[in-house]
């Protein structure tokens, strides 16, 4: 299995619980939506996933690894090898090019490979806007870069907070597409956030978060 998230509880200072025993599992290779309301828990579900946060109780095993167990030092390294992250916001960096926004992680985790690059690319549909900057793409254009660079990686886990927020019903619909069958090249498993059903019904299992609990 590789996230297991078992009975985990998550509340912020001062605040009402966020998450109130929480389990759900996620094998190599599945996708996985996760919906709910505004407020729901579900951005900060996906952030102890992607160890960017610690929670309260409970356990978090990734790809065998409890994550109570690790300190700051070994969650980034863990996150590093295992983990990408699609946000609704593009999060490219301006001042570089697709061709170096699309690298830049890999580059980053040494794990660049120039014809995988090549072919998320071509698969992308980005051929012609290698040399551009973000500010002159589209949203649909945009969110693809961010994909291809999640994915250059070759993540075990992706993880999508509302991917196809940002973007109207046809660039939704290719965003998504596109991502599915990066997913199922890869192996990954893909853990995605999002308000749409029409969306959700597209992968394998949809959870419903619901006053921090899974219903």
């Amino acid at each position: 299995m590789l996230l297991n998230i078992e009975n985990v509880h998550k509340a912020y200072p001062k605040g009402r619980p966020v998450l109130n025993g929480v389990s759900l599992c996620l094998d190599r290779g599945q996708t996985l939506a996760i919906t709910g309301e505004s407020g729901s828990g579900k951005s900060t579900l996906l952030n102890l996933a992607a160890t960017l946060e610690s929670f309260d109780s409970g356990e978090i095993h990734l790809d065998g690894h409890a994550l109570s167990a690790l300190n700051d030092t070994g969650r980034a390294g863990l996150r590093r090898s295992l983990v990408s992250l699609v946000f609704q916001q593009f999060n490219l960096i301006p001042s570089l090019t697709v061709a170096q926004n699309l690298s830049f992680h890999a580059r980053l985790a040494g794990k660049h490979d120039a014809d995988w690059v090549a072919h998320l690319t071509n698969k992308l549909g980005l051929e012609e806007t290698v040399d551009r900057y973000p500010e002159s793409l589209s949203g649909g254009q945009q969110q693809r870069v961010a994909i291809g660079r999640a994915i250059a990686v070759r993540p075990k886990l992706l993880l999508a907070d509302e991917p196809t927020g940002n973007l109207d019903e046809t660039a939704s619909a290719t965003v998504l597409d596109l991502m599915l069958s990066l997913v199922a090249d890869t192996g990954a498993a893909l853990l995605l956030v999002t308000h749409s059903q029409t969306i959700a019904a597209q992968l394998d299992r949809i959870a419903h978060l619901s006053n921090g609990r899974i219903t």
